[in-house]
């Protein structure tokens, strides 16, 4: 019963975090965003909600998982300390691209988020190879963030 609370709790901070930074996006969204140039291949606006949402998901039934396995082992702490830290970018990059404006921010912010991920992914797979698979859509959606990032910095 704890592994599900664990999941569960992990969902739901997960879920939260995406709230909470999605605060920043929703007044930016309709009218900096609009007003700036964007790469063809940008997704509509509805797009990403839905998206983030199942992203969100995933990572914490992933981040859940690597939880189960007990806090007192090392590669799972240092598993769970990467995954904070690529949460807090992933939070930070809204606040800067979307809160700041600022597209070079938002630039910096998630090539750190991309690399941190990577890791992140890396020590999930030491822990628990089922967690770090469930990383792996998460992992190509902020690749094509990132991509899509530096095709709006080139355009504006």
């Amino acid at each position: 019963m704890k592994r599900y609370l664990n999941i569960g709790i992990a969902v739901m901070t997960c879920l939260l975090v995406g709230f909470l930074s999605s605060l920043a996006v929703m007044d930016s969204i309709s009218d900096w965003y609009v007003t700036i140039n964007k790469p063809f291949f940008t997704p509509p606006n509805a797009v990403f909600s839905p998206v983030w949402t199942l992203l969100y998901i995933m990572m914490g039934v992933s981040v859940g998982i690597v939880w189960n396995r007990g806090f007192h082992h090392i590669w799972v702490k240092t598993a769970l300390y990467h995954f904070l830290f690529q949460l807090l970018l992933n939070a930070l990059w809204s606040i800067v691209f979307f809160g700041l404006h600022s597209i070079v921010g938002g630039l910096l912010v998630i090539l750190a988020l991309f690399i941190l991920l990577i890791f992140t992914f890396k020590w999930f797979k030491v822990v628990n190879k089922i967690a770090a698979y469930l990383l792996i859509p998460y992992i190509l959606w902020v690749a094509f963030a990132t991509i899509l990032n530096i095709g709006i910095w080139n355009l504006n």
